[in-house]
């Protein structure tokens, strides 16, 4: 699948926003606490989406009703659904200058009855966009950070009427911001979680 640049200026892929505030001070530290450990810009990437990954819980597999949304509040509450986290992940890579795109898959339910869209990132470097889910792992999911070849926590099954959307978005979009806006809880936000771009 070719990825789709949704803006061609690279740098707004850089931008802070409302949802990707790196110029927050949690952020900012949480950045320079994990630049530290990092020889080089890679590194450093991974080392944000292993701790985007693991040290923020999956709120639907911690059966956590909060609903975070704004990198910085994903960061200092240690929670969030996979929108969340991958905002989380692109601003800590937005603030060591990687540029940094959401992008989405369509998938089934896990509980069945319809589809949902499923949030990541993909970073760019060498020249090239890879996708990356900081969703977290669980029994039967085991994402990785990799530029030689995608270790996403899902694969898209065409058969079931899914399919790996190819736009990245310098900004979340608009349907999956006001879910996680105006939900109350998590098990409410699970009602109402888009399905489509």
């Amino acid at each position: 699948m070719e990825l789709i640049q949704e803006n061609p200026d690279l740098s707004a892929y850089l931008a802070a926003g409302e949802a990707i505030d790196h110029g927050h001070p949690t952020v900012r530290a949480t950045a320079a606490r994990l630049a530290r450990d990092a020889e080089d810009s890679y590194v450093y990437a991974r080392l944000a989406f292993e701790f985007v990954r693991d040290a923020i819980s999956h709120s639907q597999d911690a059966e956590d009703p909060r609903v975070t949304w704004r990198a910085s509040d994903v960061i200092e509450q240690r929670t969030g659904i996979c929108y969340a986290k991958a905002h989380a992940l692109a601003a800590l890579l937005r603030a060591e200058d990687i540029p940094t795109a959401l992008c989405y898959q369509r998938l089934a339910r896990d509980e069945g009855g319809g589809h949902v869209l499923h949030g990541l990132v993909a970073v760019r470097f060498h020249g090239a966009w890879h996708r990356q889910d900081p969703r977290g792992n669980k029994p039967g999911v085991d994402a990785r950070f990799s530029l030689d070849g995608e270790r996403l926590a899902f694969c898209a099954d065409a058969e079931a009427g899914e399919w790996d959307c190819p736009g990245l978005y310098a900004s979340p979009h608009p349907g999956v911001l006001e879910a996680l806006r105006t939900a109350s809880d998590r098990p409410g936000l699970w009602k109402s979680l888009p399905a489509t771009l």
